[in-house]
Protein backbone atom coordinates (compact mmCIF):
# COMPACT_ATOMS: atom_id res chain seq x y z
CA UNK A 1 0.00 0.00 0.00
CA UNK A 2 1.31 3.41 -1.19
CA UNK A 3 2.25 6.27 1.49
CA UNK A 4 1.34 9.39 1.14
CA UNK A 5 1.58 11.19 3.83
CA UNK A 6 4.59 12.67 4.89
CA UNK A 7 6.96 10.95 7.14
CA UNK A 8 3.94 8.71 8.05
CA UNK A 9 4.19 5.54 9.70
CA UNK A 10 3.39 2.51 7.43
CA UNK A 11 0.60 1.41 6.18
CA UNK A 12 -0.91 -1.66 7.45
CA UNK A 13 -1.87 -4.05 5.24
CA UNK A 14 -2.88 -8.07 5.77
CA UNK A 15 0.74 -9.27 6.46
CA UNK A 16 1.69 -6.43 8.66
CA UNK A 17 -1.00 -5.50 11.03
CA UNK A 18 -0.03 -4.82 14.71
CA UNK A 19 -2.21 -4.64 17.84
CA UNK A 20 -0.04 -1.53 18.74
CA UNK A 21 -0.41 0.41 15.59
CA UNK A 22 -4.46 -0.65 15.80
CA UNK A 23 -4.78 0.76 19.72
CA UNK A 24 -3.29 4.20 18.33
CA UNK A 25 -6.07 5.35 15.80
CA UNK A 26 -8.71 3.07 15.01
CA UNK A 27 -11.82 5.60 15.60
CA UNK A 28 -10.09 8.48 15.87
CA UNK A 29 -7.78 8.57 12.71
CA UNK A 30 -10.07 9.80 10.11
CA UNK A 31 -10.89 6.93 7.25
CA UNK A 32 -7.59 7.51 5.14
CA UNK A 33 -6.69 4.34 3.06
CA UNK A 34 -3.55 4.03 5.52
CA UNK A 35 -5.57 4.37 8.74
CA UNK A 36 -6.84 1.54 10.88
CA UNK A 37 -10.21 2.38 10.16
CA UNK A 38 -9.22 3.12 6.52
CA UNK A 39 -8.41 -0.36 6.10
CA UNK A 40 -10.99 -1.77 8.08
CA UNK A 41 -13.27 -0.10 5.61
CA UNK A 42 -11.14 -0.98 2.44
CA UNK A 43 -11.41 -4.48 3.86
CA UNK A 44 -15.46 -5.21 4.42
CA UNK A 45 -17.39 -6.70 2.00
CA UNK A 46 -18.92 -4.33 -0.54
CA UNK A 47 -22.58 -5.09 0.66
CA UNK A 48 -23.76 -1.41 0.93
CA UNK A 49 -27.50 -1.77 -1.19
CA UNK A 50 -28.71 1.87 0.18
CA UNK A 51 -27.17 4.56 1.47
CA UNK A 52 -28.57 8.12 2.70
CA UNK A 53 -32.07 6.77 3.24
CA UNK A 54 -34.53 9.05 4.83
CA UNK A 55 -36.09 8.01 8.05
CA UNK A 56 -36.95 11.49 9.60
CA UNK A 57 -36.71 15.00 8.45
CA UNK A 58 -33.24 16.29 9.92
CA UNK A 59 -30.06 15.24 7.69
CA UNK A 60 -28.49 13.32 10.48
CA UNK A 61 -31.80 11.19 10.27
CA UNK A 62 -30.16 8.95 7.12
CA UNK A 63 -29.35 5.22 6.79
CA UNK A 64 -27.22 2.47 4.86
CA UNK A 65 -28.42 -0.80 4.49
CA UNK A 66 -26.24 -3.63 4.04
CA UNK A 67 -27.94 -7.05 2.05
CA UNK A 68 -26.21 -10.57 1.78
CA UNK A 69 -24.96 -11.52 -1.04
CA UNK A 70 -27.69 -14.08 -3.17
CA UNK A 71 -30.63 -14.17 -0.38
CA UNK A 72 -33.42 -16.36 -1.49
CA UNK A 73 -35.21 -16.14 1.80
CA UNK A 74 -36.41 -13.43 4.00
CA UNK A 75 -32.70 -12.72 6.13
CA UNK A 76 -33.17 -11.59 9.89
CA UNK A 77 -32.41 -7.40 10.21
CA UNK A 78 -29.41 -6.38 12.60
CA UNK A 79 -30.04 -2.65 13.25
CA UNK A 80 -26.68 -1.06 14.35
CA UNK A 81 -25.77 2.41 16.41
CA UNK A 82 -22.01 3.48 16.47
CA UNK A 83 -20.60 5.21 19.69
CA UNK A 84 -18.67 8.33 19.82
CA UNK A 85 -20.00 9.49 22.95
CA UNK A 86 -22.84 10.89 21.73
CA UNK A 87 -21.18 14.15 20.62
CA UNK A 88 -19.76 12.32 17.28
CA UNK A 89 -19.53 9.74 15.13
CA UNK A 90 -20.54 9.01 11.15
CA UNK A 91 -22.71 5.68 9.62
CA UNK A 92 -19.73 5.76 6.91
CA UNK A 93 -17.12 5.46 9.78
CA UNK A 94 -18.75 1.86 10.35
CA UNK A 95 -19.16 0.14 6.75
CA UNK A 96 -16.55 -2.64 7.96
CA UNK A 97 -19.88 -3.56 10.26
CA UNK A 98 -22.42 -3.50 8.26
CA UNK A 99 -20.20 -5.63 5.80
CA UNK A 100 -19.18 -8.24 8.39
CA UNK A 101 -22.36 -8.61 9.53
CA UNK A 102 -24.12 -8.76 5.86
CA UNK A 103 -20.89 -11.77 5.12
CA UNK A 104 -22.98 -13.84 7.82
CA UNK A 105 -26.27 -13.70 6.62
CA UNK A 106 -27.75 -10.71 8.56
CA UNK A 107 -29.30 -7.70 7.10
CA UNK A 108 -27.83 -4.66 8.55
CA UNK A 109 -28.93 -1.24 8.94
CA UNK A 110 -26.50 1.53 10.04
CA UNK A 111 -28.62 4.73 11.33
CA UNK A 112 -26.91 8.36 11.76
CA UNK A 113 -29.05 9.92 14.30
CA UNK A 114 -28.88 13.50 15.89
CA UNK A 115 -25.58 14.48 18.69
CA UNK A 116 -24.96 16.99 20.71
CA UNK A 117 -24.77 20.09 20.80
CA UNK A 118 -28.00 19.77 18.21
CA UNK A 119 -29.79 17.91 20.61
CA UNK A 120 -29.76 16.31 24.53
CA UNK A 121 -30.57 13.43 26.14
CA UNK A 122 -33.51 11.73 24.99
CA UNK A 123 -33.65 13.06 21.79
CA UNK A 124 -30.60 10.88 20.40
CA UNK A 125 -32.57 7.92 21.56
CA UNK A 126 -35.73 9.06 19.86
CA UNK A 127 -34.24 9.31 17.11
CA UNK A 128 -32.48 5.36 17.58
CA UNK A 129 -36.06 4.56 18.20
CA UNK A 130 -37.43 6.11 14.85
CA UNK A 131 -34.39 3.90 12.89
CA UNK A 132 -35.79 0.67 14.45
CA UNK A 133 -39.42 1.74 13.51
CA UNK A 134 -38.62 2.67 9.54
CA UNK A 135 -36.59 -0.78 9.51
CA UNK A 136 -39.45 -2.41 10.77
CA UNK A 137 -41.43 -1.19 8.24
CA UNK A 138 -39.26 -1.17 5.25
CA UNK A 139 -36.89 -3.95 5.73
CA UNK A 140 -39.15 -6.61 3.71
CA UNK A 141 -38.27 -4.55 0.41
CA UNK A 142 -34.92 -5.63 0.92
CA UNK A 143 -35.50 -8.99 1.76
CA UNK A 144 -35.55 -8.77 5.58
CA UNK A 145 -37.49 -11.21 8.02
CA UNK A 146 -39.22 -10.20 10.99
CA UNK A 147 -36.80 -11.27 13.03
CA UNK A 148 -35.24 -7.43 13.78
CA UNK A 149 -32.74 -6.96 16.27
CA UNK A 150 -30.46 -4.37 18.23
CA UNK A 151 -26.41 -4.07 18.23
CA UNK A 152 -24.34 -1.55 19.31
CA UNK A 153 -21.05 -0.26 20.29
CA UNK A 154 -20.12 2.31 23.58
CA UNK A 155 -22.47 4.87 23.57
CA UNK A 156 -24.28 2.85 21.11
CA UNK A 157 -24.92 -0.13 22.90
CA UNK A 158 -25.93 3.00 25.60
CA UNK A 159 -29.12 3.26 23.11
CA UNK A 160 -29.45 -0.16 22.35
CA UNK A 161 -29.84 -1.43 25.73
CA UNK A 162 -32.24 1.23 26.25
CA UNK A 163 -34.96 0.59 23.46
CA UNK A 164 -34.58 -2.66 24.88
CA UNK A 165 -35.58 -2.33 28.56
CA UNK A 166 -37.44 0.71 27.74
CA UNK A 167 -40.02 -0.35 25.22
CA UNK A 168 -41.96 3.49 25.76
CA UNK A 169 -39.80 5.18 22.94
CA UNK A 170 -40.05 1.95 20.48
CA UNK A 171 -43.50 2.25 21.17
CA UNK A 172 -43.67 6.41 20.70
CA UNK A 173 -41.83 5.74 17.26
CA UNK A 174 -45.09 3.10 16.49
CA UNK A 175 -42.93 0.57 15.68
CA UNK A 176 -44.58 -2.49 14.80
CA UNK A 177 -41.97 -5.25 15.92
CA UNK A 178 -40.05 -5.19 19.23
CA UNK A 179 -36.45 -6.45 18.94
CA UNK A 180 -35.87 -9.78 19.31
CA UNK A 181 -32.46 -9.68 20.97
CA UNK A 182 -29.87 -7.23 21.94
CA UNK A 183 -25.88 -7.33 20.90
CA UNK A 184 -24.45 -4.50 23.66
CA UNK A 185 -19.97 -3.69 23.01
CA UNK A 186 -18.19 -2.29 25.59
CA UNK A 187 -21.36 0.08 26.59
CA UNK A 188 -22.21 2.38 29.08
CA UNK A 189 -25.22 0.88 31.44
CA UNK A 190 -24.80 2.05 34.63
CA UNK A 191 -22.15 5.35 35.18
CA UNK A 192 -23.75 7.96 37.33
CA UNK A 193 -22.26 10.13 39.30
CA UNK A 194 -21.56 12.02 35.89
CA UNK A 195 -17.68 13.37 36.07
CA UNK A 196 -17.33 15.13 32.55
CA UNK A 197 -19.15 18.41 32.32
CA UNK A 198 -20.21 17.63 29.06
CA UNK A 199 -22.00 14.46 29.88
CA UNK A 200 -23.95 17.02 32.34
CA UNK A 201 -25.06 18.92 29.74
CA UNK A 202 -26.42 16.03 27.67
CA UNK A 203 -28.14 13.88 30.42
CA UNK A 204 -28.90 17.22 32.22
CA UNK A 205 -27.63 17.74 35.82
CA UNK A 206 -28.58 16.64 38.70
CA UNK A 207 -28.82 13.38 36.30
CA UNK A 208 -32.05 11.54 36.89
CA UNK A 209 -32.08 7.65 37.58
CA UNK A 210 -34.19 6.98 34.61
CA UNK A 211 -31.26 7.76 32.42
CA UNK A 212 -29.01 4.61 33.63
CA UNK A 213 -30.53 0.78 31.60
CA UNK A 214 -29.98 -0.87 34.36
CA UNK A 215 -32.65 1.19 35.94
CA UNK A 216 -35.29 0.03 33.79
CA UNK A 217 -34.24 -3.94 33.68
CA UNK A 218 -37.36 -6.15 34.92
CA UNK A 219 -36.74 -9.41 33.54
CA UNK A 220 -39.03 -9.29 30.75
CA UNK A 221 -36.45 -8.50 28.55
CA UNK A 222 -35.69 -10.00 24.86
CA UNK A 223 -32.49 -11.83 25.16
CA UNK A 224 -28.98 -10.04 25.87
CA UNK A 225 -25.44 -10.54 24.74
CA UNK A 226 -23.50 -7.96 26.80
CA UNK A 227 -19.37 -7.85 25.67
CA UNK A 228 -16.34 -6.08 27.22
CA UNK A 229 -12.80 -5.97 27.17
CA UNK A 230 -10.76 -6.58 30.79
CA UNK A 231 -8.39 -3.43 29.44
CA UNK A 232 -11.92 -0.75 28.79
CA UNK A 233 -10.48 2.50 30.44
CA UNK A 234 -13.03 4.66 28.23
CA UNK A 235 -16.15 2.36 29.28
CA UNK A 236 -15.03 0.26 32.79
CA UNK A 237 -16.05 -2.98 32.23
CA UNK A 238 -18.06 -2.87 35.13
CA UNK A 239 -21.06 -1.85 33.61
CA UNK A 240 -21.37 -5.00 31.27
CA UNK A 241 -20.96 -7.26 35.28
CA UNK A 242 -23.22 -4.70 37.07
CA UNK A 243 -25.86 -5.11 34.14
CA UNK A 244 -25.92 -8.86 33.38
CA UNK A 245 -25.81 -9.07 37.23
CA UNK A 246 -29.26 -7.30 37.40
CA UNK A 247 -30.71 -9.04 34.81
CA UNK A 248 -29.66 -12.20 35.95
CA UNK A 249 -31.30 -11.66 39.70
CA UNK A 250 -34.52 -10.15 37.96
CA UNK A 251 -34.81 -13.54 36.10
CA UNK A 252 -34.44 -11.77 32.32
CA UNK A 253 -32.24 -14.12 29.26
CA UNK A 254 -28.51 -12.59 29.39
CA UNK A 255 -25.66 -13.83 28.45
CA UNK A 256 -22.22 -11.85 29.00
CA UNK A 257 -18.42 -11.86 28.21
CA UNK A 258 -14.95 -10.54 29.16
CA UNK A 259 -12.15 -10.18 26.64
CA UNK A 260 -8.84 -10.37 28.67
CA UNK A 261 -6.50 -7.71 27.60
CA UNK A 262 -8.91 -5.94 25.50
CA UNK A 263 -9.58 -2.37 25.36
CA UNK A 264 -12.54 -0.08 24.11
CA UNK A 265 -11.07 0.09 20.23
CA UNK A 266 -9.75 -3.27 19.90
CA UNK A 267 -13.18 -4.84 20.64
CA UNK A 268 -15.32 -3.20 17.75
CA UNK A 269 -12.29 -3.58 15.59
CA UNK A 270 -11.98 -6.96 16.11
CA UNK A 271 -15.55 -7.36 13.56
CA UNK A 272 -13.45 -6.42 10.68
CA UNK A 273 -10.52 -8.03 8.91
CA UNK A 274 -7.79 -7.81 9.07
CA UNK A 275 -8.37 -7.28 13.36
CA UNK A 276 -10.26 -10.39 14.38
CA UNK A 277 -7.37 -12.13 15.79
CA UNK A 278 -8.19 -9.94 18.48
CA UNK A 279 -11.15 -10.78 20.12
CA UNK A 280 -14.37 -12.74 19.09
CA UNK A 281 -16.42 -10.13 18.82
CA UNK A 282 -18.19 -11.15 15.17
CA UNK A 283 -18.16 -14.86 16.05
CA UNK A 284 -19.58 -14.44 19.43
CA UNK A 285 -22.07 -12.02 17.76
CA UNK A 286 -22.88 -14.03 14.90
CA UNK A 287 -23.45 -16.92 17.18
CA UNK A 288 -26.11 -15.11 19.27
CA UNK A 289 -27.62 -13.43 16.39
CA UNK A 290 -28.40 -16.38 14.87
CA UNK A 291 -29.39 -18.39 17.77
CA UNK A 292 -32.46 -15.93 17.96
CA UNK A 293 -33.13 -16.02 14.54
CA UNK A 294 -32.99 -19.89 14.70
CA UNK A 295 -35.31 -19.55 17.89
CA UNK A 296 -32.82 -21.34 19.59
CA UNK A 297 -31.15 -18.51 21.95
CA UNK A 298 -29.74 -19.93 24.86
CA UNK A 299 -27.86 -17.29 27.36
CA UNK A 300 -25.64 -18.34 30.13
Amino acid sequence: MRNELPNPEPCITRRGVTRSVFGLGLLGLAATACSPLGVLNGLAPRRRAAEDIAYGPDPRQRLDIYVPDGLKAPAPVVVFYYGGGWDSGSKTMYRFVGGALAAKGFITVIPDYRLYPQVRYPTFLEDCALAFAWTAAHSRQWGGSDTQMLMGHSAGAYNAAMLALDPTYLRAAQSRLMPAGTVGIAGPYDFLPLQSAELKTIFGFPTAPETQPINHVDGHNAPMLLLAGTKDVTVLPRNTQHLAARIKDAGGPVSSKLYPGIDHREIIGAMGQPFRFLAPTLPDSVAFLHGIASGQAQPT
